[in-house]
């Protein structure tokens, strides 16, 4: 007996994950009064990127390649997402006097600079992204973060191996139904 799940169903946790992590997100926002930083801010772009390929992908419900290549896609936005929670990481390792200092707010950069000037200034760090605002269970938040967005990986990696699969095994159907027909 083999136990798999199809694409769709696969996009669906995926869906269903990120939302999961959105929601922890807000809660600290809007329950535990934790205002998020640049880098938090971008690493909520990457879930909510993942989610709506996610979501695409439970819509569509690809069998073959298009499993793969949403897999594929899916892996590159939460690929970034890790990026920027191990940068994050990185700044609140560094000793006091190496912090960056603090720039303008993200808001008032949005407004002022191109977004490419945006994105290139927080990802370089800024004072703010390297305030610790309190542990759980040992971790900080982007610690925290980061394992959900490995977490998160399994999924677009499971759709990218179920769709090859899916390929594999209906190009060898279709030389079976072949070899029938001669």
């Amino acid at each position: 007996m083999r136990f798999e799940l199809s694409i769709r169903q696969w996009s669906l946790a995926g869906l269903a994950f990120c939302a999961l992590m959105m929601g922890v997100a807000l809660a600290l926002q809007y329950v535990a009064d934790l205002a998020p930083c640049p880098l938090c801010i971008f690493q909520r772009v990457a879930v909510l990127t993942a989610a709506t390929l996610f979501l695409i992908a439970a819509l569509h419900g690809p069998r073959d390649w298009g499993g793969a290549l949403y897999g594929g896609l899916g892996l590159i936005a939460v690929g970034g997402g890790v990026a920027v929670a191990g940068r994050h990481i990185w700044l609140q390792s560094l000793p006091p006097d190496k912090v960056p200092s603090c720039g303008p707010g993200l808001d008032y950069m949005l407004e002022v600079l191109p977004l490419w000037d945006v994105m290139s200034r927080v990802l370089s760090g800024s004072g703010e992204c390297a305030e610790i605002e309190g542990y759980w269970w040992g971790l900080t938040l982007p610690q925290w973060t980061l394992i959900g967005f490995l977490v998160l990986a399994l999924i677009p990696l499971a759709m990218i191996v179920q769709g090859i699969l899916n390929a594999r095994r209906g190009r060898a159907e279709g030389q079976q139904e072949g070899v029938g027909n001669a």
